[in-house]
């Protein structure tokens, strides 16, 4: 038998964040995965997690697990495939360093992942986002943050990471306004900055205090904020936007849907989805063209561009109804002639 924790320990430490270079949000979201498995392996073999060993995490168990996720705690087929995704890059990491559970392994390896539903995005039109931005007080300390998070997040289409990591020294302000922005796996991008963003920039700077962290945006503790902190904000702002524009209240905002409507406009400004996809950072320009599908617009040249076939004219007229009684009388037969037919027979 061979314990588990000294592995997991080396994949979380070592092969993550040294060997692969991963973000932090990578490894929270690996260690959630096997708080999950780890909590359900212990309940299911009545065993501590801390004694647990790799041979009791056979490909019978995820599966177990995999369907525990679904039914019991609500995720998603998505949230399964990403739960499932942490397990297998975990035991790939363990196939060369316990070659004894090769079988197992490649068991796990072996277990497929559940295809999702291809849904449209979620974004919002330029007069609801509009609503939201009005929202935030210019007159009040929080009302100024509020509203240059909300302008940076939606003009530049950040990733809800990208916008609390932001420092102070990546914002360039003159000659040319600009943000510099780390991005998902390790991808950096500048991109520039319009009048009003700028302005909100301003404003957020004249009052942001000295604080001891480098982030550009603070909490009201004077620490940098963080991503349930902004999706709380964001959320306090929607409820109140949606008083003049009921809309809001069918859609679901949160802050990756600023990213959203961001990539929408720049698409339907450029018809470009490589500027969109430079724009965004994306490492493969099939991300992006999500968006295509979510535009009508672009469907709707391509029917214009289109010469259809005419098709032969007409009216329709339905049936008399006085007719059409007459002759369903008339495959029934009338009753009397019936009598009548009867008795001479």
């Amino acid at each position: 038998m061979t314990s588990i924790a000294p592995h997991i320990t080396a994949f979380l430490r070592e092969r993550l964040p040294i060997e692969r270079r991963v973000s932090d949000h990578t490894i929270s979201s690996y260690s959630l995965a096997f708080q999950l498995l780890f909590a359900f392996a212990s309940e299911r073999l009545k065993v501590g997690p801390s004694a647990l060993q790799l041979e009791h995490i056979d490909a019978l168990l995820v599966l177990d697990w995999l369907q525990h996720l679904e039914t019991k705690r609500g995720n998603s087929p998505a949230s399964r495939n990403a739960r499932l995704a942490a397990i297998k890059s975990f035991m790939r990491f363990v196939q060369y360093r316990v070659p004894s559970a090769l079988e197992q392994v490649q068991r796990i390896l072996a277990i497929p992942a559940k295809k999702t539903d291809k849904r449209l995005i979620d974004h919002l039109s330029v007069g609801e986002m509009q609503a939201v931005l009005d929202v935030p007080s210019p007159s009040s300390r929080d009302g100024i943050r509020d509203r240059a998070m909300l302008c940076l997040g939606f003009t530049v289409g950040l990733r809800v990471s990208e916008l609390v990591g932001l420092r102070v020294d990546d914002l360039t302000l003159e000659p040319t306004p600009s943000i510099f922005i780390r991005g998902k796996g390790r991808r950096q991008r500048a991109l520039p900055l319009t009048k009003e963003c700028c302005k909100a920039l301003r404003a957020w700077l004249a009052v942001r205090s000295d604080a001891p962290v480098p982030e550009l945006f603070l909490n009201r503790r004077g620490v940098e904020m963080t991503r349930s902190g902004f999706g709380y904000i964001l959320h306090q702002h929607v409820k109140v936007a949606a008083r003049w524009c009921p809309s809001l209240l069918q859609k679901r905002v949160s802050p990756h849907v600023l990213r959203h409507t961001c990539a929408m406009i720049i698409l339907q400004a450029t018809k470009d989805v490589r500027k969109v996809s430079l724009w965004l950072g994306h490492a493969s320009i099939q991300t992006t063209e999500t968006y295509t599908r979510a535009d009508p617009s672009d469907r709707l040249e391509t029917v214009n561009a289109m010469t259809p076939l005419a098709l032969r004219r007409g009216r329709f007229h339905p049936p008399d109804r006085l007719l059409a009684f007459l002759k369903q009388s008339s495959l029934c037969g009338d009753p009397i002639e019936k009598d009548a037919t009867s008795m001479r027979a």
